[in-house]
């Protein structure tokens, strides 16, 4: 018997798949647990119609990631810091301050654990810090660290 699956099962397949199993495993177990459907012309056909969905969803969000990389694409972002004597930073510069003075002075909103800092920010200067918008865009900002 055919069955589509409504979910991953770790020994019949991934979510979406249409596997072959015994008519008693699946009268048995994979219909009354709800793992999966028979594969009824019916259902085969709204199987379809959801994968079609799932990769128009897909590259919709694909499309607006790379929107908004061009819209950060050469925005410059001043953060503060407190300094002591001779230059000396207290502290460091977090995902957390980069983002709220990006929505500050630009009014983009970026959630924090989408941008990637490779090591803390400890000290003056120019920084560029990539910002991970999709698995398959990465966007940038610059981010001028000064003194407070």
């Amino acid at each position: 018997m055919k069955v589509i699956l409504l979910q991953d099962e770790k020994k019949l397949g991934k979510k979406g798949d249409i596997v072959e199993v015994s008519e008693g495993y699946a009268r048995n177990f994979v219909l009354p647990k709800k793992i999966g459907v028979e594969a009824t012309p019916k259902n085969l056909n709204d199987l379809k119609l959801q994968k079609s969905n799932e990769a128009k969803v897909a590259q919709e969000q694909l499309d607006a990631a790379k929107a908004m990389a061009e819209k950060l694409a050469g925005k410059e972002v001043v953060v503060g810091i407190k300094a002591g004597e001779n230059g000396r930073t207290f502290g460091s510069v977090s995902t957390k301050e980069i983002a709220a003075a990006l929505k500050a002075q630009t009014g983009i909103d970026i959630d924090k654990k989408k941008l990637v800092l490779p090591e803390a920010i400890k000290n003056f200067g120019y920084y560029e810090v990539p910002i991970k918008l999709h698995p398959k865009v990465t966007g940038t900002v610059k981010v001028k660290v000064q003194e407070a």
